[in-house]
Protein backbone atom coordinates (compact mmCIF):
# COMPACT_ATOMS: atom_id res chain seq x y z
CA UNK A 1 0.00 0.00 0.00
CA UNK A 2 1.27 3.47 -0.66
CA UNK A 3 1.64 6.10 1.27
CA UNK A 4 -1.23 8.25 1.72
CA UNK A 5 -0.89 12.03 2.62
CA UNK A 6 -3.67 13.90 4.82
CA UNK A 7 -3.76 17.88 4.99
CA UNK A 8 -6.81 18.16 7.54
CA UNK A 9 -6.99 16.42 11.04
CA UNK A 10 -10.26 14.56 10.13
CA UNK A 11 -8.36 12.74 7.39
CA UNK A 12 -5.98 11.88 10.35
CA UNK A 13 -8.36 10.36 12.66
CA UNK A 14 -10.42 8.56 10.56
CA UNK A 15 -7.21 7.01 9.04
CA UNK A 16 -6.20 6.02 12.27
CA UNK A 17 -9.67 5.16 14.00
CA UNK A 18 -9.77 2.48 10.78
CA UNK A 19 -6.36 0.74 11.45
CA UNK A 20 -6.84 0.41 15.19
CA UNK A 21 -10.43 -1.27 14.80
CA UNK A 22 -8.59 -3.53 13.00
CA UNK A 23 -6.10 -3.92 15.54
CA UNK A 24 -3.19 -1.80 14.52
CA UNK A 25 -0.75 -0.29 17.03
CA UNK A 26 -0.48 2.93 15.97
CA UNK A 27 3.43 4.81 15.50
CA UNK A 28 3.89 8.70 15.24
CA UNK A 29 7.01 10.37 13.71
CA UNK A 30 6.61 13.85 14.81
CA UNK A 31 8.68 16.02 12.21
CA UNK A 32 9.39 19.49 10.58
CA UNK A 33 10.31 18.04 7.13
CA UNK A 34 13.24 18.48 5.53
CA UNK A 35 13.78 14.70 6.05
CA UNK A 36 17.73 13.18 5.94
CA UNK A 37 19.27 10.01 7.05
CA UNK A 38 18.52 10.97 11.03
CA UNK A 39 14.71 11.19 10.20
CA UNK A 40 15.32 8.52 8.13
CA UNK A 41 16.58 6.13 11.40
CA UNK A 42 13.68 7.27 13.20
CA UNK A 43 11.51 5.97 10.76
CA UNK A 44 12.66 2.55 10.39
CA UNK A 45 12.67 2.30 14.00
CA UNK A 46 8.97 3.49 14.04
CA UNK A 47 7.87 1.13 11.13
CA UNK A 48 9.20 -1.76 13.06
CA UNK A 49 7.79 -1.37 16.32
CA UNK A 50 4.31 -0.04 14.97
CA UNK A 51 1.08 -1.56 12.86
CA UNK A 52 0.34 1.64 11.30
CA UNK A 53 2.76 4.37 11.14
CA UNK A 54 2.24 8.28 10.83
CA UNK A 55 4.92 10.75 9.79
CA UNK A 56 3.96 14.58 10.55
CA UNK A 57 5.73 17.19 8.62
CA UNK A 58 4.73 20.78 9.89
CA UNK A 59 7.14 23.58 10.48
CA UNK A 60 5.52 24.86 14.23
CA UNK A 61 6.37 28.78 13.91
CA UNK A 62 5.80 29.25 17.90
CA UNK A 63 8.46 26.96 18.56
CA UNK A 64 10.91 29.70 16.59
CA UNK A 65 12.08 32.62 18.96
CA UNK A 66 13.64 34.10 15.69
CA UNK A 67 11.49 34.86 12.68
CA UNK A 68 13.88 34.72 10.22
CA UNK A 69 15.00 31.53 11.07
CA UNK A 70 10.93 30.73 10.74
CA UNK A 71 10.93 32.04 7.55
CA UNK A 72 14.79 30.09 6.47
CA UNK A 73 13.56 26.81 6.95
CA UNK A 74 13.85 24.10 4.21
CA UNK A 75 10.43 23.15 3.09
CA UNK A 76 10.34 20.17 0.65
CA UNK A 77 7.21 18.50 0.46
CA UNK A 78 7.70 16.27 -2.82
CA UNK A 79 11.10 15.21 -1.58
CA UNK A 80 9.30 14.25 1.97
CA UNK A 81 6.90 12.13 0.65
CA UNK A 82 8.90 10.05 -1.15
CA UNK A 83 11.44 9.83 1.40
CA UNK A 84 8.36 8.17 3.84
CA UNK A 85 7.17 6.00 0.98
CA UNK A 86 10.55 4.39 0.23
CA UNK A 87 10.09 3.40 4.31
CA UNK A 88 7.07 1.79 3.83
CA UNK A 89 5.31 5.35 5.96
CA UNK A 90 1.42 4.17 6.12
CA UNK A 91 0.15 7.87 6.55
CA UNK A 92 1.69 11.21 5.97
CA UNK A 93 -0.29 14.40 7.87
CA UNK A 94 1.06 17.95 6.63
CA UNK A 95 -0.79 20.25 7.41
CA UNK A 96 -1.15 23.98 6.48
CA UNK A 97 -0.60 26.31 9.75
CA UNK A 98 -4.42 27.84 9.22
CA UNK A 99 -5.09 23.89 10.30
CA UNK A 100 -2.85 23.73 13.09
CA UNK A 101 -3.86 27.26 14.53
CA UNK A 102 -7.13 28.31 13.17
CA UNK A 103 -7.25 31.40 15.39
CA UNK A 104 -4.31 32.92 17.92
CA UNK A 105 -3.47 30.63 20.45
CA UNK A 106 -4.36 31.20 23.65
CA UNK A 107 -3.40 27.54 25.25
CA UNK A 108 0.22 26.54 25.61
CA UNK A 109 1.62 23.85 27.37
CA UNK A 110 4.88 25.22 29.45
CA UNK A 111 7.40 22.79 31.31
CA UNK A 112 9.19 24.08 33.99
CA UNK A 113 12.62 23.16 35.61
CA UNK A 114 13.88 20.61 32.85
CA UNK A 115 13.31 23.58 29.70
CA UNK A 116 15.21 26.18 31.65
CA UNK A 117 18.66 25.83 30.80
CA UNK A 118 20.49 25.61 27.48
CA UNK A 119 18.07 25.75 24.80
CA UNK A 120 15.91 27.49 27.24
CA UNK A 121 17.92 30.07 28.43
CA UNK A 122 19.61 30.95 24.65
CA UNK A 123 15.55 30.68 22.89
CA UNK A 124 12.82 31.70 25.38
CA UNK A 125 9.66 30.53 24.56
CA UNK A 126 11.04 27.77 22.00
CA UNK A 127 9.91 24.93 24.64
CA UNK A 128 6.53 26.18 25.22
CA UNK A 129 6.45 26.18 21.37
CA UNK A 130 8.10 23.00 21.69
CA UNK A 131 5.31 20.86 23.82
CA UNK A 132 2.47 22.78 22.29
CA UNK A 133 2.68 21.32 19.17
CA UNK A 134 3.42 18.26 20.29
CA UNK A 135 0.94 17.70 22.82
CA UNK A 136 -1.40 18.47 20.45
CA UNK A 137 -0.33 15.80 17.01
CA UNK A 138 -0.20 13.35 20.78
CA UNK A 139 -4.02 14.27 20.41
CA UNK A 140 -4.67 14.66 17.16
CA UNK A 141 -2.65 11.41 16.28
CA UNK A 142 -3.14 9.63 19.36
CA UNK A 143 -0.63 7.17 18.93
CA UNK A 144 0.84 4.41 21.39
CA UNK A 145 4.46 5.63 20.50
CA UNK A 146 6.16 8.06 19.55
CA UNK A 147 10.00 8.01 17.97
CA UNK A 148 11.97 11.11 18.47
CA UNK A 149 16.20 12.18 18.33
CA UNK A 150 18.95 11.92 21.29
CA UNK A 151 20.10 15.03 19.19
CA UNK A 152 17.71 16.95 20.69
CA UNK A 153 18.21 15.45 24.36
CA UNK A 154 16.79 18.63 26.21
CA UNK A 155 13.53 18.18 23.60
CA UNK A 156 13.48 14.83 24.20
CA UNK A 157 13.87 15.41 28.21
CA UNK A 158 10.96 18.19 28.22
CA UNK A 159 8.73 15.82 25.97
CA UNK A 160 9.18 13.14 28.59
CA UNK A 161 8.17 15.64 31.36
CA UNK A 162 5.09 16.67 29.63
CA UNK A 163 3.80 13.23 29.03
CA UNK A 164 4.63 12.40 32.54
CA UNK A 165 2.87 15.34 34.03
CA UNK A 166 -0.44 15.51 32.03
CA UNK A 167 -0.49 11.56 31.66
CA UNK A 168 -0.43 11.09 28.18
CA UNK A 169 -0.82 7.39 26.78
CA UNK A 170 2.02 7.84 24.29
CA UNK A 171 5.27 6.01 24.98
CA UNK A 172 8.35 7.87 23.85
CA UNK A 173 10.78 6.07 22.58
CA UNK A 174 14.15 7.56 21.94
CA UNK A 175 16.37 6.82 18.65
CA UNK A 176 20.27 7.46 18.44
CA UNK A 177 21.75 10.86 16.97
CA UNK A 178 23.11 9.77 13.49
CA UNK A 179 26.38 11.56 12.48
CA UNK A 180 28.14 12.11 9.47
CA UNK A 181 31.98 9.83 9.04
CA UNK A 182 33.44 13.06 10.95
CA UNK A 183 31.14 13.19 13.29
CA UNK A 184 28.71 15.96 12.38
CA UNK A 185 25.02 15.19 13.80
CA UNK A 186 23.12 15.22 10.86
CA UNK A 187 20.58 18.04 11.07
CA UNK A 188 17.99 20.21 8.40
CA UNK A 189 20.26 23.14 9.39
CA UNK A 190 23.43 21.55 8.19
CA UNK A 191 21.79 22.16 4.50
CA UNK A 192 22.35 26.36 5.18
CA UNK A 193 26.58 25.35 5.57
CA UNK A 194 29.00 26.30 2.64
CA UNK A 195 31.85 24.05 1.78
CA UNK A 196 34.37 25.73 4.19
CA UNK A 197 31.52 26.33 7.03
CA UNK A 198 30.82 22.49 7.14
CA UNK A 199 34.37 21.61 7.45
CA UNK A 200 34.91 23.79 10.92
CA UNK A 201 31.41 23.01 12.02
CA UNK A 202 33.35 19.66 13.32
CA UNK A 203 33.93 21.24 16.13
CA UNK A 204 31.35 21.21 18.22
CA UNK A 205 31.56 17.52 18.09
CA UNK A 206 35.41 18.01 19.09
CA UNK A 207 34.78 19.92 21.82
CA UNK A 208 32.00 17.11 23.41
CA UNK A 209 33.93 14.77 23.01
CA UNK A 210 37.16 16.54 24.88
CA UNK A 211 34.52 17.07 27.41
CA UNK A 212 33.41 13.43 27.86
CA UNK A 213 37.08 12.05 27.35
CA UNK A 214 37.74 14.35 30.68
CA UNK A 215 35.16 12.85 32.09
CA UNK A 216 35.60 9.37 31.53
CA UNK A 217 39.38 9.81 32.60
CA UNK A 218 38.01 10.62 36.09
CA UNK A 219 37.78 14.41 36.17
CA UNK A 220 34.81 15.09 38.50
CA UNK A 221 34.95 19.20 38.48
CA UNK A 222 32.02 20.21 35.66
CA UNK A 223 34.30 24.02 35.22
CA UNK A 224 37.58 21.91 34.49
CA UNK A 225 35.82 19.91 31.83
CA UNK A 226 33.82 22.77 30.54
CA UNK A 227 37.45 24.63 30.25
CA UNK A 228 38.95 21.80 28.54
CA UNK A 229 36.37 21.16 26.37
CA UNK A 230 36.08 25.19 25.40
CA UNK A 231 39.79 25.31 24.37
CA UNK A 232 39.01 23.17 21.23
CA UNK A 233 37.32 26.27 19.64
CA UNK A 234 40.51 27.86 19.55
CA UNK A 235 41.23 25.76 16.59
CA UNK A 236 37.86 27.09 14.85
CA UNK A 237 38.00 31.23 15.18
CA UNK A 238 35.42 31.01 12.76
CA UNK A 239 33.16 29.54 14.77
CA UNK A 240 31.19 30.99 18.12
CA UNK A 241 30.00 28.79 21.00
CA UNK A 242 26.97 30.16 22.38
CA UNK A 243 27.22 27.43 25.15
CA UNK A 244 28.61 24.20 26.51
CA UNK A 245 27.06 22.46 29.63
CA UNK A 246 27.10 19.13 31.77
CA UNK A 247 23.32 18.58 32.59
CA UNK A 248 22.09 16.07 34.48
CA UNK A 249 20.58 13.45 31.78
CA UNK A 250 17.15 13.20 33.00
CA UNK A 251 15.90 16.92 34.91
CA UNK A 252 18.18 18.89 32.17
CA UNK A 253 19.69 20.63 35.25
CA UNK A 254 23.51 21.78 35.42
CA UNK A 255 25.84 19.86 37.50
CA UNK A 256 28.83 21.43 39.24
CA UNK A 257 30.51 17.93 39.96
CA UNK A 258 30.45 14.34 37.87
CA UNK A 259 29.07 11.69 39.88
CA UNK A 260 27.47 9.35 37.30
CA UNK A 261 26.29 9.45 34.04
CA UNK A 262 26.03 13.49 32.09
CA UNK A 263 24.49 14.70 29.59
CA UNK A 264 27.08 17.49 27.95
CA UNK A 265 25.28 20.06 25.43
CA UNK A 266 26.45 22.70 23.11
CA UNK A 267 25.87 24.90 20.98
CA UNK A 268 26.88 27.18 17.98
CA UNK A 269 27.01 29.77 15.58
CA UNK A 270 28.71 28.95 12.06
CA UNK A 271 28.04 32.07 9.91
CA UNK A 272 24.53 32.45 10.32
CA UNK A 273 23.87 29.09 10.82
CA UNK A 274 22.97 28.08 14.62
CA UNK A 275 23.84 23.98 15.13
CA UNK A 276 23.58 22.08 18.30
CA UNK A 277 24.28 18.42 19.86
CA UNK A 278 24.95 16.12 22.85
CA UNK A 279 26.71 13.47 24.11
CA UNK A 280 26.09 11.13 27.37
CA UNK A 281 29.20 10.88 29.44
CA UNK A 282 29.88 8.81 32.38
CA UNK A 283 33.50 7.67 34.38
CA UNK A 284 34.35 4.16 33.35
CA UNK A 285 33.82 1.38 35.97
CA UNK A 286 37.62 0.36 37.57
Amino acid sequence: MSTRLAHFIREVRAEVAAARATGLSIGLVPTMGALHAGHGRLIEQARAGSGFLVVTIFVNPIQFNDPSDYSKYPKTLEHDLAFCAERAVDFVFAPALDEMYPREPQTFVDVRGVADEMEGRFRPGHFRGVATVVAKLFNIVQADRAWFGEKDAQQLAVIRRMVADLDFATEIIEAPTVREPDGLALSSRNQRLTPEQRRVSIALYEALNAARAAIESGETSAALIKERALQVFANYPEVTPEYLEIADPDGMTLVDAISGPVRVAGAIRVGNTRLIDNVLAGRKQP
